[in-house]
């Protein structure tokens, strides 16, 4: 019986959710794993700027950002703890992979096995492309899908390069200056450039590994959450999502090991309640090399959790001298060409949109596309509605970065945003997407263009053609 079925099905609680163990927060091993991830010696020391908890409740309201001595307090509240990207000491690199059923979005846990099953030729390349560099990565594995982390000192050769390349826009840099909790410090510029460095990069090495696990994988692989392919389960991809790279350093953040997992508590508007109550406890655990069976079944027992705690370590590794060649090969790509391209062209600034991006012709555009534009809450907000955006402005001879101009232009407008834009970097969620989705078209969306060879260097290498 497929997982969608099964939503259909499903009544009350099941696999003895009634009597639900308790979280395994109270043994010191596990403690010990969550304060590694802060960083630093102790929680006294953690390099991480902030935590934060999130609770069970259905909404999107965040959470306070709270000093990383607080994790205690949120250990108590049986939160699931987050802490933030933004690090005292170093640059995170950080990937994520998930399972997305646009359909029947409580596929992913009512059908676990099947769920990591789809993920192996993605994890299986990842794996193999950061071993050409020589990264290894921690492997953290969530109620649906994958993390792989790693840091970039901040005194190392990489992170200047990685400075180098970011490219910080204006109102970006002003939200960089800003004093932001909990420690009311702004975000120094050589980080937030480093940061947006290292997101070309990684949207280098995301192209990588979708053309290397797109021929064998049975679902599309996609760098975002378009809904696209034939319908199995329904319509189902494998994202390798870099959506925090289109976002201020300072506001994403990442689950911390042993954490409880409650993002199908959050949704369960969305995958309904119903199955919301049947999914068992659910921890994020390390994965030192588990099966798939194996993992599901640890990850959703309190015992094994705090066992796998004291069988492990949770330090992110640092790779700094081997980014360095990751780098380099960015750099000799056609990808490093069209950022180039991209970003040689600068937004129409907000006094002249009246004469410019608000004499878009919409009437002229697909009916899709124009309703999009002209209703964008939350249409512009929707992978798949962006993309179409692109796609017809592309075809229309518009250059990407007024692209990116025009959807900030609908972001910065009152169409009942609220204080979305107060938290979110408008010029850079839009400069992300419309990047990501014009480089994936130019670059030829849908072909595989991997493949071993030199650039720059006598060395096995990984490149990318147009």
């Amino acid at each position: 019986m497929s997982g969608w079925e099964v939503e259909r099905r499903l009544e009350g609680p099941r696999n003895g959710q009634e009597a639900s163990a308790p979280p395994p927060y109270a043994d010191p091993a596990t403690r010990g794993r969550m304060v590694e991830y802060l960083g630093g010696e102790d929680i006294r020391t953690a390099t991480a700027v902030y935590v934060q908890g999130w609770g069970e409740r259905p909404d999107s309201a965040d959470p306070p950002r709270r000093r990383p001595a607080a994790l205690p307090d949120l250990l108590e509240c049986d939160c699931e703890v987050v802490r933030s990207l933004w690090d005292r000491r170093s640059l995170v690199a950080h990937l994520d992979v998930e399972y997305v059923n646009f359909d029947f979005p409580g596929e992913a846990y009512l059908d676990p096995h099947r769920t990591f099953g789809l993920q192996r030729p993605v994890v299986r390349a990842i794996r193999t492309l950061l071993g050409l560099y020589r990264i290894a990565p921690l492997h953290l594995r969530t109620g649906r899908g994958h993390h792989f982390v790693w840091t970039v000192d901040r005194g190392s050769l990489a992170f200047r390069r990685l400075e180098g390349l970011g490219r910080v826009p204006g109102p970006l840099a002003a939200a960089y200056a800003a004093r932001h909790p909990p420690r009311h410090l702004p975000v120094d510029p050589a980080l937030g450039r480093a940061f947006a460095g290292l997101g070309l990069v990684m949207e280098y090495l995301g192209h990588l590994v979708r053309y290397t696990a797109g021929p064998e994988s049975p679902i599309p692989v996609e760098l975002s959450e378009v809904a696209v392919g034939p319908p199995a389960r329904g319509l189902e991809i494998v994202a390798v999502d870099l959506s925090e790279y289109g976002d201020a350093l300072h506001t994403r953040r990442v689950i911390l090991p042993f954490s409880r997992y409650l993002k199908p508590s959050r949704m369960r508007n969305v995958i309904g309640e119903h199955v919301e109550r049947g999914i068992p406890p659910t921890w994020v655990i390390l994965d030192p090399g588990l099966s798939d069976w194996e993992a599901v079944r640890r990850m959703r027992d309190a015992e094994s959790v705090s066992e796998l705690a004291r069988e492990t370590h949770a330090r992110m590794p640092e790779h700094g001298t081997e980014m360095e060649n990751l780098i380099s090969d960015y750099e000799g790509s056609e990808l490093s060409q069209f950022h180039d391209y991209f970003y040689a062209e600068e937004h129409e600034p907000p006094e002249r949109w009246p004469l410019s991006y608000d004499r878009t012709p919409i009437d002229e555009l697909p009916p899709a596309v124009a309703d999009t534009l002209r209703h964008p809450n939350d249409r512009l907000l929707r992978p798949t509605d962006l993309l179409r955006v692109v796609e017809v402005f592309l075809e229309r001879g518009w250059h990407p970065r007024h692209i990116a101009g025009l959807i900030r232009s609908r972001y910065e407008r009152d169409y009942g945003w609220g204080a979305r834009w107060y938290q979110d970097n408008a010029t850079c969620r839009a400069d992300y997407y419309t990047r990501l989705f014009a480089g994936t078209i130019a670059l030829g969306r849908g072909t595989p263009h991997a493949r071993r060879g030199t650039r720059r260097r006598r060395r096995r290498s990984v490149g990318l053609r147009g």
